[in-house]
Protein backbone atom coordinates (compact mmCIF):
# COMPACT_ATOMS: atom_id res chain seq x y z
CA UNK A 1 0.00 0.00 0.00
CA UNK A 2 1.32 3.43 -0.94
CA UNK A 3 2.10 6.00 1.74
CA UNK A 4 0.28 9.32 1.75
CA UNK A 5 3.42 11.10 0.56
CA UNK A 6 3.72 8.63 -2.35
CA UNK A 7 0.11 9.38 -3.30
CA UNK A 8 0.88 13.09 -3.23
CA UNK A 9 3.84 12.42 -5.52
CA UNK A 10 1.61 10.56 -7.99
CA UNK A 11 -0.62 13.62 -8.34
CA UNK A 12 2.26 15.76 -9.60
CA UNK A 13 1.92 14.27 -13.07
CA UNK A 14 -0.25 16.16 -15.59
CA UNK A 15 -3.99 15.71 -14.99
CA UNK A 16 -6.76 15.52 -17.57
CA UNK A 17 -8.84 18.00 -15.52
CA UNK A 18 -6.37 20.70 -16.52
CA UNK A 19 -5.69 21.64 -12.90
CA UNK A 20 -2.17 21.58 -11.48
CA UNK A 21 -2.38 19.49 -8.31
CA UNK A 22 0.16 20.94 -5.94
CA UNK A 23 0.39 21.05 -2.19
CA UNK A 24 2.73 22.70 0.28
CA UNK A 25 2.91 19.52 2.35
CA UNK A 26 6.49 18.30 2.71
CA UNK A 27 6.10 15.65 5.36
CA UNK A 28 3.33 13.62 7.00
CA UNK A 29 4.15 11.47 10.01
CA UNK A 30 1.62 9.12 11.62
CA UNK A 31 2.80 6.74 14.32
CA UNK A 32 2.95 5.80 17.98
CA UNK A 33 4.77 8.12 20.40
CA UNK A 34 5.56 10.83 17.84
CA UNK A 35 4.89 13.55 20.42
CA UNK A 36 8.46 12.93 21.57
CA UNK A 37 9.86 13.43 18.06
CA UNK A 38 8.20 16.69 17.07
CA UNK A 39 11.42 18.70 17.45
CA UNK A 40 13.39 16.29 15.25
CA UNK A 41 10.66 16.33 12.59
CA UNK A 42 10.63 20.14 12.52
CA UNK A 43 14.43 20.21 12.26
CA UNK A 44 14.37 17.78 9.35
CA UNK A 45 11.94 20.06 7.56
CA UNK A 46 14.00 23.22 8.14
CA UNK A 47 11.66 25.04 10.49
CA UNK A 48 12.91 28.22 12.14
CA UNK A 49 14.69 27.89 15.47
CA UNK A 50 11.95 30.17 16.81
CA UNK A 51 8.61 28.41 17.27
CA UNK A 52 5.23 29.80 18.26
CA UNK A 53 3.26 26.93 19.78
CA UNK A 54 -0.48 27.58 19.60
CA UNK A 55 -2.89 25.39 21.57
CA UNK A 56 -5.68 25.50 24.09
CA UNK A 57 -5.47 24.06 27.59
CA UNK A 58 -7.11 20.79 26.56
CA UNK A 59 -4.95 20.12 23.50
CA UNK A 60 -1.76 21.07 25.32
CA UNK A 61 -2.66 18.70 28.17
CA UNK A 62 -3.31 15.92 25.65
CA UNK A 63 0.14 16.46 24.12
CA UNK A 64 2.32 15.89 27.15
CA UNK A 65 5.97 15.78 26.17
CA UNK A 66 5.71 18.11 23.20
CA UNK A 67 7.46 20.94 25.02
CA UNK A 68 10.40 18.70 25.95
CA UNK A 69 10.75 17.56 22.35
CA UNK A 70 11.35 21.20 21.37
CA UNK A 71 14.30 21.73 23.71
CA UNK A 72 16.56 22.78 20.82
CA UNK A 73 14.13 25.54 19.78
CA UNK A 74 13.24 28.90 21.26
CA UNK A 75 9.57 28.36 21.99
CA UNK A 76 6.86 30.93 22.66
CA UNK A 77 3.43 29.79 23.75
CA UNK A 78 -0.01 31.14 22.88
CA UNK A 79 -2.40 29.06 24.95
CA UNK A 80 -6.12 29.76 24.83
CA UNK A 81 -8.59 28.54 27.42
CA UNK A 82 -10.65 27.07 24.59
CA UNK A 83 -11.44 27.97 20.99
CA UNK A 84 -14.73 26.52 19.82
CA UNK A 85 -15.10 28.91 16.87
CA UNK A 86 -12.22 30.41 14.91
CA UNK A 87 -12.61 34.19 14.74
CA UNK A 88 -10.75 36.78 12.68
CA UNK A 89 -9.57 38.34 15.94
CA UNK A 90 -7.62 35.13 16.64
CA UNK A 91 -5.96 35.46 13.24
CA UNK A 92 -4.99 39.11 13.80
CA UNK A 93 -3.71 38.26 17.27
CA UNK A 94 -1.40 35.57 15.89
CA UNK A 95 -0.25 37.77 13.02
CA UNK A 96 0.76 40.45 15.48
CA UNK A 97 3.04 37.95 17.23
CA UNK A 98 4.72 36.54 14.10
CA UNK A 99 4.95 39.48 11.68
CA UNK A 100 8.44 40.72 10.71
CA UNK A 101 10.09 37.82 12.54
CA UNK A 102 11.94 34.63 11.67
CA UNK A 103 9.48 32.28 13.34
CA UNK A 104 7.41 29.21 12.47
CA UNK A 105 4.05 28.06 13.87
CA UNK A 106 3.29 24.76 15.57
CA UNK A 107 -0.49 24.35 15.89
CA UNK A 108 -1.43 21.74 18.50
CA UNK A 109 -5.05 20.66 18.17
CA UNK A 110 -7.74 20.41 15.53
CA UNK A 111 -9.92 22.69 13.39
CA UNK A 112 -10.74 25.70 15.54
CA UNK A 113 -7.09 26.00 16.58
CA UNK A 114 -5.61 25.06 13.21
CA UNK A 115 -7.72 27.47 11.13
CA UNK A 116 -6.46 30.79 12.60
CA UNK A 117 -2.90 29.43 12.45
CA UNK A 118 -3.36 28.43 8.81
CA UNK A 119 -4.58 31.89 7.79
CA UNK A 120 -2.07 33.82 9.91
CA UNK A 121 0.80 31.71 8.55
CA UNK A 122 -0.40 32.33 4.99
CA UNK A 123 -0.75 36.08 5.49
CA UNK A 124 2.71 36.38 7.05
CA UNK A 125 4.41 33.69 4.92
CA UNK A 126 5.51 31.49 7.82
CA UNK A 127 6.01 27.74 7.96
CA UNK A 128 3.30 25.75 9.68
CA UNK A 129 3.17 22.37 11.36
CA UNK A 130 -0.07 20.85 12.62
CA UNK A 131 0.15 18.36 15.47
CA UNK A 132 -3.26 16.69 15.59
CA UNK A 133 -4.78 15.77 18.93
CA UNK A 134 -8.02 14.13 17.73
CA UNK A 135 -9.36 12.54 14.52
CA UNK A 136 -12.27 14.98 14.66
CA UNK A 137 -12.26 16.74 11.27
CA UNK A 138 -10.75 16.56 7.80
CA UNK A 139 -9.18 19.98 7.36
CA UNK A 140 -5.64 19.25 8.53
CA UNK A 141 -4.27 19.46 4.97
CA UNK A 142 -6.73 22.05 3.67
CA UNK A 143 -5.81 25.26 1.84
CA UNK A 144 -8.76 27.16 3.32
CA UNK A 145 -9.80 28.36 6.75
CA UNK A 146 -13.43 28.82 7.84
CA UNK A 147 -13.28 31.97 9.94
CA UNK A 148 -15.99 34.11 11.53
CA UNK A 149 -15.65 37.84 10.82
CA UNK A 150 -18.26 40.28 12.11
CA UNK A 151 -20.60 37.37 12.74
CA UNK A 152 -20.39 35.94 9.20
CA UNK A 153 -18.56 32.68 8.59
CA UNK A 154 -16.57 32.49 5.36
CA UNK A 155 -13.85 30.20 4.01
CA UNK A 156 -10.66 32.19 3.42
CA UNK A 157 -7.82 31.07 1.14
CA UNK A 158 -5.08 30.09 3.58
CA UNK A 159 -2.23 27.60 3.41
CA UNK A 160 -1.74 23.92 3.72
CA UNK A 161 0.83 23.09 6.41
CA UNK A 162 4.31 21.98 5.45
CA UNK A 163 4.21 19.26 8.13
CA UNK A 164 1.38 17.20 9.68
CA UNK A 165 1.97 14.89 12.65
CA UNK A 166 -0.43 12.39 14.19
CA UNK A 167 0.58 10.47 17.30
CA UNK A 168 -1.68 7.41 17.33
CA UNK A 169 -1.41 7.11 21.14
CA UNK A 170 -2.91 10.58 21.52
CA UNK A 171 -5.43 10.15 18.70
CA UNK A 172 -6.67 6.87 20.21
CA UNK A 173 -7.25 8.53 23.60
CA UNK A 174 -9.24 11.44 22.16
CA UNK A 175 -12.76 11.78 23.59
CA UNK A 176 -15.27 9.57 21.80
CA UNK A 177 -17.51 12.55 20.97
CA UNK A 178 -14.65 14.09 18.96
CA UNK A 179 -14.09 10.84 17.06
CA UNK A 180 -17.80 10.63 16.30
CA UNK A 181 -17.78 14.25 15.14
CA UNK A 182 -14.93 13.36 12.78
CA UNK A 183 -17.05 10.58 11.30
CA UNK A 184 -19.95 12.98 10.83
CA UNK A 185 -17.66 15.39 9.01
CA UNK A 186 -16.42 12.58 6.76
CA UNK A 187 -19.76 11.17 5.60
CA UNK A 188 -20.65 14.71 4.53
CA UNK A 189 -18.18 14.22 1.67
CA UNK A 190 -20.78 12.13 -0.14
CA UNK A 191 -23.01 15.20 -0.44
CA UNK A 192 -20.04 17.39 -1.33
CA UNK A 193 -19.02 15.07 -4.16
CA UNK A 194 -22.57 14.97 -5.53
CA UNK A 195 -22.85 18.76 -5.48
CA UNK A 196 -19.44 19.19 -7.11
CA UNK A 197 -20.15 16.77 -9.97
CA UNK A 198 -23.59 18.25 -10.63
CA UNK A 199 -22.13 21.76 -10.70
CA UNK A 200 -19.53 20.61 -13.22
CA UNK A 201 -22.26 19.03 -15.33
CA UNK A 202 -24.32 22.24 -15.44
CA UNK A 203 -21.75 25.04 -15.27
CA UNK A 204 -18.47 23.45 -16.45
CA UNK A 205 -16.89 24.09 -13.07
CA UNK A 206 -13.53 22.33 -12.88
CA UNK A 207 -14.08 18.76 -11.68
CA UNK A 208 -11.30 16.23 -11.22
CA UNK A 209 -12.20 12.56 -11.26
CA UNK A 210 -8.86 11.64 -9.68
CA UNK A 211 -9.40 13.97 -6.70
CA UNK A 212 -13.04 12.89 -6.41
CA UNK A 213 -11.92 9.25 -6.37
CA UNK A 214 -9.30 10.03 -3.71
CA UNK A 215 -11.97 11.55 -1.49
CA UNK A 216 -14.57 8.88 -2.21
CA UNK A 217 -12.12 6.09 -1.48
CA UNK A 218 -11.21 7.67 1.88
CA UNK A 219 -14.87 8.04 2.89
CA UNK A 220 -15.76 4.52 1.78
CA UNK A 221 -12.87 3.16 3.83
CA UNK A 222 -13.99 5.04 6.92
CA UNK A 223 -17.58 3.84 6.40
CA UNK A 224 -16.31 0.27 6.60
CA UNK A 225 -14.80 1.10 10.00
CA UNK A 226 -17.94 2.69 11.49
CA UNK A 227 -18.22 0.22 14.36
CA UNK A 228 -14.58 0.84 15.37
CA UNK A 229 -14.55 4.65 15.32
CA UNK A 230 -14.93 5.16 19.07
CA UNK A 231 -12.56 2.37 20.12
CA UNK A 232 -9.41 3.35 22.02
CA UNK A 233 -7.21 1.50 19.56
CA UNK A 234 -4.07 2.96 18.01
CA UNK A 235 -4.28 1.09 14.71
CA UNK A 236 -7.89 2.17 14.16
CA UNK A 237 -7.15 5.77 15.20
CA UNK A 238 -4.25 5.87 12.75
CA UNK A 239 -6.35 4.56 9.87
CA UNK A 240 -9.16 7.01 10.63
CA UNK A 241 -6.67 9.88 10.76
CA UNK A 242 -5.20 8.88 7.41
CA UNK A 243 -8.67 8.79 5.87
CA UNK A 244 -9.34 12.28 7.23
CA UNK A 245 -6.01 13.43 5.83
CA UNK A 246 -6.82 12.14 2.36
CA UNK A 247 -9.97 14.26 2.03
CA UNK A 248 -8.04 17.28 3.26
CA UNK A 249 -5.34 16.58 0.69
CA UNK A 250 -8.08 16.49 -1.96
CA UNK A 251 -9.04 20.02 -0.91
CA UNK A 252 -5.38 20.98 -0.97
CA UNK A 253 -5.02 19.69 -4.54
CA UNK A 254 -7.97 21.81 -5.73
CA UNK A 255 -7.09 24.71 -3.40
CA UNK A 256 -10.74 24.92 -2.36
CA UNK A 257 -13.17 22.89 -0.28
CA UNK A 258 -15.21 21.53 -3.22
CA UNK A 259 -14.09 17.88 -2.86
CA UNK A 260 -15.16 17.77 0.77
CA UNK A 261 -18.13 20.04 1.44
CA UNK A 262 -21.46 20.85 -0.11
CA UNK A 263 -24.88 22.05 0.94
CA UNK A 264 -24.64 20.31 4.31
CA UNK A 265 -21.60 22.37 5.35
CA UNK A 266 -23.19 25.63 4.28
CA UNK A 267 -26.28 24.86 6.36
CA UNK A 268 -24.09 24.09 9.38
CA UNK A 269 -22.10 27.31 8.87
CA UNK A 270 -25.29 29.36 8.83
CA UNK A 271 -26.51 27.69 12.03
CA UNK A 272 -23.21 28.58 13.67
CA UNK A 273 -23.49 32.22 12.56
CA UNK A 274 -27.00 32.52 13.99
CA UNK A 275 -26.00 30.88 17.27
CA UNK A 276 -22.97 33.16 17.62
CA UNK A 277 -25.20 36.17 16.97
CA UNK A 278 -27.48 34.95 19.75
CA UNK A 279 -24.61 34.35 22.17
CA UNK A 280 -24.72 30.55 21.89
CA UNK A 281 -21.51 28.52 21.61
CA UNK A 282 -21.96 26.17 18.61
CA UNK A 283 -21.54 22.41 18.75
CA UNK A 284 -18.50 20.64 17.45
CA UNK A 285 -18.46 21.15 13.70
CA UNK A 286 -18.84 17.47 12.73
CA UNK A 287 -21.89 17.01 14.97
CA UNK A 288 -23.93 19.65 13.13
CA UNK A 289 -22.54 18.67 9.73
CA UNK A 290 -23.48 15.02 10.28
CA UNK A 291 -27.11 15.86 11.04
CA UNK A 292 -27.25 18.26 8.08
CA UNK A 293 -25.86 15.47 5.89
CA UNK A 294 -28.76 13.22 6.87
CA UNK A 295 -31.21 16.03 6.09
CA UNK A 296 -29.68 16.53 2.65
CA UNK A 297 -29.53 12.80 1.93
CA UNK A 298 -33.24 12.51 2.59
CA UNK A 299 -33.95 15.46 0.26
CA UNK A 300 -31.52 14.34 -2.47
CA UNK A 301 -32.88 10.79 -2.36
CA UNK A 302 -36.41 12.17 -2.85
CA UNK A 303 -35.24 14.12 -5.93
CA UNK A 304 -33.65 10.99 -7.37
CA UNK A 305 -37.10 9.37 -7.41
CA UNK A 306 -38.40 11.95 -9.89
CA UNK A 307 -38.37 10.52 -13.41
CA UNK A 308 -38.39 13.99 -14.91
CA UNK A 309 -38.70 17.62 -13.88
CA UNK A 310 -39.93 20.94 -15.20
CA UNK A 311 -37.28 23.59 -14.70
CA UNK A 312 -37.42 27.36 -14.80
CA UNK A 313 -35.31 30.35 -13.93
CA UNK A 314 -34.73 30.84 -10.23
CA UNK A 315 -37.46 32.92 -8.62
CA UNK A 316 -36.22 34.33 -5.32
CA UNK A 317 -37.72 36.75 -2.80
CA UNK A 318 -34.50 38.63 -2.09
CA UNK A 319 -36.19 40.99 0.34
CA UNK A 320 -37.20 38.02 2.48
CA UNK A 321 -33.67 36.55 2.27
CA UNK A 322 -31.92 39.76 3.24
CA UNK A 323 -34.42 40.26 6.05
CA UNK A 324 -33.56 36.83 7.42
CA UNK A 325 -29.81 37.53 7.34
CA UNK A 326 -30.19 40.90 9.08
CA UNK A 327 -26.73 42.26 9.92
CA UNK A 328 -25.18 39.62 7.63
CA UNK A 329 -27.24 40.77 4.63
CA UNK A 330 -24.48 42.91 3.12
CA UNK A 331 -22.17 39.88 2.94
CA UNK A 332 -24.91 37.84 1.27
CA UNK A 333 -25.63 40.63 -1.24
CA UNK A 334 -21.98 40.61 -2.33
CA UNK A 335 -22.33 36.93 -3.22
CA UNK A 336 -25.52 37.37 -5.23
CA UNK A 337 -25.05 40.70 -7.01
CA UNK A 338 -24.70 41.62 -9.84
CA UNK A 339 -25.25 37.95 -10.71
CA UNK A 340 -26.02 34.75 -8.86
CA UNK A 341 -24.48 31.34 -9.32
CA UNK A 342 -27.71 30.02 -10.85
CA UNK A 343 -27.46 32.53 -13.71
CA UNK A 344 -25.01 30.04 -15.23
CA UNK A 345 -27.62 27.24 -15.25
CA UNK A 346 -29.85 26.81 -18.31
CA UNK A 347 -33.27 25.42 -17.24
CA UNK A 348 -33.54 23.45 -20.49
CA UNK A 349 -30.18 21.83 -19.86
CA UNK A 350 -31.23 21.05 -16.29
CA UNK A 351 -34.21 19.15 -17.64
CA UNK A 352 -32.15 17.40 -20.32
CA UNK A 353 -29.49 16.28 -17.86
CA UNK A 354 -31.87 15.20 -15.10
CA UNK A 355 -31.22 11.49 -15.66
CA UNK A 356 -27.48 12.08 -15.27
CA UNK A 357 -28.16 14.05 -12.09
CA UNK A 358 -30.31 11.20 -10.74
CA UNK A 359 -27.48 8.76 -11.45
CA UNK A 360 -24.99 10.99 -9.62
CA UNK A 361 -27.26 11.06 -6.56
CA UNK A 362 -27.71 7.28 -6.72
CA UNK A 363 -23.94 6.75 -6.90
CA UNK A 364 -23.55 7.42 -3.17
CA UNK A 365 -24.91 5.40 -0.23
CA UNK A 366 -28.53 6.22 0.58
CA UNK A 367 -29.98 7.76 3.72
CA UNK A 368 -30.63 4.46 5.52
CA UNK A 369 -27.11 3.17 4.89
CA UNK A 370 -25.42 6.31 6.16
CA UNK A 371 -27.80 6.66 9.11
CA UNK A 372 -26.91 3.13 10.18
CA UNK A 373 -23.16 3.79 9.87
CA UNK A 374 -23.42 7.04 11.83
CA UNK A 375 -25.34 5.26 14.57
CA UNK A 376 -22.58 2.65 14.83
CA UNK A 377 -20.00 5.43 15.04
CA UNK A 378 -21.81 7.08 17.94
CA UNK A 379 -22.77 10.17 15.94
CA UNK A 380 -25.56 12.57 16.77
CA UNK A 381 -28.40 11.85 14.39
CA UNK A 382 -31.30 14.23 14.91
CA UNK A 383 -32.09 17.90 15.35
CA UNK A 384 -32.88 17.14 18.98
CA UNK A 385 -29.49 15.41 19.43
CA UNK A 386 -27.65 18.59 18.44
CA UNK A 387 -29.84 20.79 20.62
CA UNK A 388 -31.39 22.78 17.78
CA UNK A 389 -34.99 23.80 17.25
CA UNK A 390 -36.63 22.33 14.18
CA UNK A 391 -37.44 25.86 13.02
CA UNK A 392 -33.79 26.93 13.13
CA UNK A 393 -32.69 23.93 11.09
CA UNK A 394 -35.48 24.33 8.53
CA UNK A 395 -34.78 28.07 8.23
CA UNK A 396 -31.09 27.37 7.66
CA UNK A 397 -31.90 24.78 5.00
CA UNK A 398 -34.14 27.33 3.29
CA UNK A 399 -31.80 30.33 3.43
CA UNK A 400 -28.30 28.81 3.40
CA UNK A 401 -27.98 28.35 -0.41
CA UNK A 402 -27.54 32.11 -0.81
CA UNK A 403 -24.66 32.27 1.69
CA UNK A 404 -22.05 31.06 -0.82
CA UNK A 405 -21.37 31.63 -4.49
CA UNK A 406 -21.42 27.89 -5.01
CA UNK A 407 -23.82 25.73 -6.96
CA UNK A 408 -25.31 22.85 -5.00
CA UNK A 409 -28.29 20.64 -5.65
CA UNK A 410 -30.04 22.45 -2.80
CA UNK A 411 -29.45 25.79 -4.55
CA UNK A 412 -31.32 24.41 -7.56
CA UNK A 413 -34.49 23.87 -5.51
CA UNK A 414 -36.08 27.09 -6.79
CA UNK A 415 -35.45 26.01 -10.39
CA UNK A 416 -36.92 22.51 -10.02
CA UNK A 417 -40.69 22.59 -10.43
CA UNK A 418 -41.25 18.84 -10.07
Amino acid sequence: MKSIMEIIGDFKRPCTCGHVHETAIQDIQVGSGLVNSVGNILKKNNFSENILLVADKNTLSASKGIGESLQDFKVEYKIYDEIRVADMNHVLELEEIIKDRDISILSVGTGSINDPCRLAAANQNKKLCIFATAPSMDGFASYSSPIVKNGFKSSYPAKSPEVIIGDTKILAKAPTYLKSAGFGDMVAKYIGLVDWEISSLLTNETYCERVAYLTRNAVDKLMSMADRVTAEDEETAGEIFKSLLMTGIGMSFMQNSRPASGSEHIIAHLMECIELRDGIIPNYHGEDVGVCTLKMLKYYNSLAKLDSINAGKEQVDWEDIYSFYGEMADDVKKLNQPKTVTDEVDPNELEEKWQEIRNIIKSIPDYDTIYSAMKKAGCKLTTEDIGKSEKLVEDCIKYSPYMRYRLTLLRLKDMIKG
